[in-house]
């Protein structure tokens, strides 16, 4: 077989002031059209697509193959440059003021039946998509995709170098260290019986490269969590992981915030401005999430309706409940009462009983508000005519996670959200552990390395439990957490309280964390740092709702790669070489 040309320039690359130039272009067939003594070729590779131009100027060969060729075949052309003229520039092409007049096409690959159309407005299902995912990464808004990710990488690279980080890889293969999701296991085949565990991150490593004195370490890591999935979550993710020695909160944020600056500003000429903080406690009252989408106003009022004569808020008050209202603004036309109902079932999936609901007419108050005594109404702030008020009273978590959830909606389905913006936000000072509603067990809200506040820290194994406020940190956008981290426990001792206060016995923290525990004796300097979801930033740098849009090869909501046929059955004589029996056997 004759061996191929070598490359002049990509498709994307012709300008007129290539014109005159004789190229040689590789790429796929976009599309064809036959004017039957005029033909024109789209040809497509990464960087874009050109129009090759076949008449009665071409050569017989260049001819005969151009006939032959078909959409997605792979070909060599070879040709001259030509402007076009004004009258037959396509704008919507960046190479559509020029045209290659070939003058040799080659077919160097051809293609059986393609399952769908790749340049096709109708994208087909993403099943279908994933199981051909080679086929749907050569459509170009998964290719800018990609480019975008590793614009990205390089930038974060470039900055964190910059500032003094050293780039440090950490284990895959570790032991089994559960931080709130299961493990991923992988049988040792060496050592019968025993396993490892791929990593959900590689926190107490790098914590263990503070100890070790590399003072500023970050890694671009790819991480395992074996949970239950949504759209912007995969069971392998990618996340930057930072590490600094001798910080503080201020000196980590400061940091972070210029690293996001400069990926902003890098990879698509957004310029980020400064970047608020609010806590934790404020987060929840205001937007009840601790990753609020701040684009966009409809905020929540936490209210004293506590001597109210309306029977429903005064019951979820007695046992302990808050009431929050939400003003949705302008809704009373378009806001029909099956709307409303629909809003009621929404709050419903996370455990509210319902809503109460008022619109505020110019003839007054209309709906199961209207029956709640004015002088607690008025307690409602900037409530005008035209206005649709919302009110869910209950316990705390179910209210801030429902009311949350529903201005986010209501916002999309009113279109109240700018397109093209990005809201930062730091939250900081987490409470720093949770309890178990149904056990009354305490968990770590981030993970049990993270210093509660210095005033704090006398209270843990007390009745004060819940109290207790972290040094803890998220960094938002757009209502997604991009970004989470914390000042470190140091001190040994003050990490051997924290395990016991979560009930870890001293031999079951000396068999989970032991290494991490004799580390912090041998002069382990104060410490802090933070992981950034890398999957997130792509996915709001591409503008982008799903994060398998930036993944090359991501998996499905049930955790499947559809096009590898992963997870799959193993021959039970490999499992008999781990030591591992297959149950459904």
């Amino acid at each position: 077989m004759e061996s191929i040309s070598r490359r002049t320039h990509t498709c994307g690359q012709l300008r007129p002031d290539h014109a005159g130039a004789t190229v040689t272009l590789h790429g796929w067939v976009d599309s064809i059209r036959d004017k039957g003594g005029v033909m024109f070729l789209i040809l497509r590779d990464r960087y874009g697509m050109v129009q090759v131009t076949l008449d009665e100027r071409c050569g017989d060969g260049a001819w005969t193959d151009a006939k032959a060729a078909r959409l997605e075949y792979v070909l060599e052309v070879e040709g001259a440059v030509h402007k076009r003229a004004d009258s037959a520039i396509n704008s919507k092409m960046e190479t559509g003021s020029i045209e290659v007049l070939a003058e040799r096409v080659r077919i160097l690959s051809t293609t059986k039946p393609l399952p769908f159309t790749i340049n096709s407005d109708k994208i087909a299902s993403e099943e279908v998509r994933l199981n051909y995912r080679y086929l749907d990464l050569r459509r170009p808004p998964l290719q800018r995709a990609l480019m975008t990710r590793h614009k990205a990488a390089l930038s974060t690279r470039t900055y964190m170098d910059a500032h003094g980080f050293c780039e440090v890889e950490t284990p895959i293969l570790n032991r089994s260290t559960p931080e709130g999701a299961r493990d991923y296991l992988v049988p040792s085949r060496v050592h019968p019986g025993h396993w490892y565990a791929l990593p959900q991150s590689p926190q107490i490593f790098k914590q263990l490269l503070m100890v070790s004195g590399m003072d500023r370490y970050f890694q671009i890591v790819k991480c395992f969590r074996d949970e239950d999935l949504r759209a912007d979550r995969q069971p392998e993710f990618t996340q930057i992981d930072v590490e600094m020695s001798f910080c503080t909160r201020d000196l980590i944020v400061e940091i972070a915030n210029g690293l996001v600056r400069q990926v902003w500003s890098d990879v698509i000429g957004v310029a980020v401005g400064d970047i608020p903080t609010i806590t934790y406690h404020e987060s929840m009252d205001r937007f009840g999430r601790d990753a609020p989408d701040m684009r966009f106003g409809m905020e929540h009022t936490t209210l004293d309706w506590s001597g109210t004569d309306f029977r429903v808020i005064a019951s979820a008050v007695e046992q302990g409940g808050i009431v929050k209202a939400m003003v949705v603004k302008d809704a009373v036309e378009g806001t029909s009462r099956k709307v409303i109902d629909g809003w009621t079932e929404f709050v419903k999936r996370y455990r509210l009983g319902g809503l109460l609901w008022g619109k505020v007419t110019a003839d007054g108050w209309t709906g199961p508000l209207s029956k709640v005594e004015e002088s607690y109404r008025e307690m409602i702030p900037d409530v005008e005519v035209g206005d649709v008020v919302l009110v869910a009273a209950g316990p705390a978590a179910h209210v801030h996670a429902g009311l949350g959830k529903l201005r986010e909606t209501i916002a999309r389905q009113r279109d109240l959200i700018p397109a093209d913006a990005f809201a930062f936000v730091w939250v900081v000072d987490f409470p720093a552990f949770e309890q178990d509603e149904e056990t009354g067990h305490w968990t770590a809200m981030h993970h049990p390395f993270t210093k509660p506040l210095d005033e704090h820290i006398g209270w843990l194994g007390t009745d004060k439990m819940g109290d207790i406020l972290s040094d803890a940190y998220d960094l938002c956008c757009n209502g997604y957490e991009i970004g989470g981290g914390s000042i470190r426990i140091f001190d040994s001792e003050v990490q051997a309280k924290v395990f016991s206060a979560l009930g870890l016995s001293d031999e079951e923290a000396q068999d989970k964390f032991g290494f991490l525990m004799d580390a912090l004796q041998y002069g382990a300097p104060p410490h802090g740092g933070l992981a950034m979801g890398f999957d997130r930033w792509c996915m709001l740098l591409c503008g982008t709702e799903n994060i398998r849009d930036v993944i090359a090869f991501p998996k499905t909501t049930t955790a499947q790669d559809l096009m590898a046929g992963a997870p799959n059955l193993v021959d039970s004589a490999q499992l008999e070489e781990l030591f591992v029996r297959n149950t459904n056997d």
